[in-house]
């Protein structure tokens, strides 16, 4: 837990450091004491759009921080999203399904094109990295030829009120999606932290000859793992389509790979496998979008988003190694003085 109320307290005081911002150009504009305003960080409308971006992101970091916890990573999360919007608007809008109906046939594709993705991984043992990549490429590309590179939408389409509040409502001045994500957060929190199969993520993680030595079927953890990442991918998808109304194959989650490789990553989840926390993962989806919130607020280039979230995982990376050279080191003066 010492990690994730290290990642806690930075996120407080990066919050607290957006308010000072905005309270110090205040004054710079030529504001009094006395006439200073409540920051537009805290003002409710922002503090929902953040919460919507957390609620989005954070699904997606979810089922990332699965797969890289055993070894793996998933380059395919943006494309998916973009092929599951474009059907998710064919099934209600042309082939006239009930959204129940629509929900569950999107649910499922996510989940087989994640078991396709593990399949690939450990039958064929073809690198993560390789699979996930070719599947960005041709989920990307069946998505603009499905759409004859025309943007989708879900006009004429009726009773979609329950997924539009879930995409774009909110309750006490909390966006649903946020609230969707507590609720995967808890169950997920037991699955990987309070299971069997959890304990055989990490093992796997750490080191895959010696679990399945032990007798546990690596090959099926690890691909359940893209599996479980799959449903998670769907539900976001789902989420970001209503939001957004509309569906651009070409543009349509661009880059959502790797705001949720960053999240999970800054959350603690080790690229070599056998680290990481619900919790540093939640948390590290909510330092990511306050670092681009203060990017917007402060009237910084967009370009300069991606500069900032490159350089997080950067850095994320860079602590990593340092605390496993440490931990390594310590290991080899332990063994010595034995």
């Amino acid at each position: 837990m010492k990690k994730e109320l290290g990642l806690f307290t930075l996120l407080v005081v990066l919050c607290l450091a957006v308010c000072g911002v905005e309270f110090a150009q205040q004054l710079h504009n030529g504001a009094s004491l006395a006439t200073l305003r409540l920051p537009r960080f805290l003002s409710p409308e922002n503090l929902t759009n953040l919460s919507q971006r957390v609620g989005m992101y954070g699904i997606l970091a979810i089922g990332m921080g699965f797969i890289i916890i055993t070894g793996g990573i998933d380059l395919s999360v943006g494309s998916v999203c973009a092929l599951t919007g474009v059907l998710v608007s064919m099934a209600l809008q042309d082939w006239h399904w009930s959204w129940p109906l629509a929900v569950l046939f999107i649910l499922l594709i996510s989940m087989l094109l994640g078991a396709a993705h593990g399949y690939l991984v450990t039958k064929k043992k073809i690198q993560p990295f390789i699979v996930t990549l070719c599947g960005m490429l041709i989920y990307r590309g069946l998505a603009r030829s499905i759409a004859h590179e025309s943007t989708r939408g879900f006009s004429g389409v009726e009773n979609l009120s329950v997924l539009q509040f879930l995409a774009s409502g909110s309750f006490l001045g909390v966006s649903m999606t946020f609230i969707l994500l507590a609720v995967i957060a808890v169950v997920t929190w037991f699955l990987l932290h309070r299971s069997v199969y959890g304990r055989y993520l990490f093992a796997v993680g750490r080191n895959e000859n010696a679990t399945r030595f032990s007798g546990i079927n690596t090959k099926l953890v690890i691909g359940s793992s893209y599996v479980v990442a799959g449903l998670l991918t769907g539900i976001a998808a789902i989420m970001c389509a209503f939001y957004s109304s509309s569906v651009s194959p070409s543009i349509h989650a661009n880059m959502y790979e790797v705001y949720a490789i960053a999240a999970a990553v800054l959350g603690g989840c080790s690229l070599r496998g056998g680290e990481g926390s619900i919790i540093g993962i939640v948390i590290g989806a909510a330092l990511l979008q306050v670092l681009r919130n203060l990017i917007i607020i402060l009237g910084i280039e967009n370009s300069y988003d991606s500069v900032v979230t490159g350089t997080v995982i950067l850095i994320a990376v860079l602590v990593d190694q340092f605390f496993q050279e440490r931990g390594e080191k310590k290991s080899r003066v332990r063994a010595a003085g034995h």
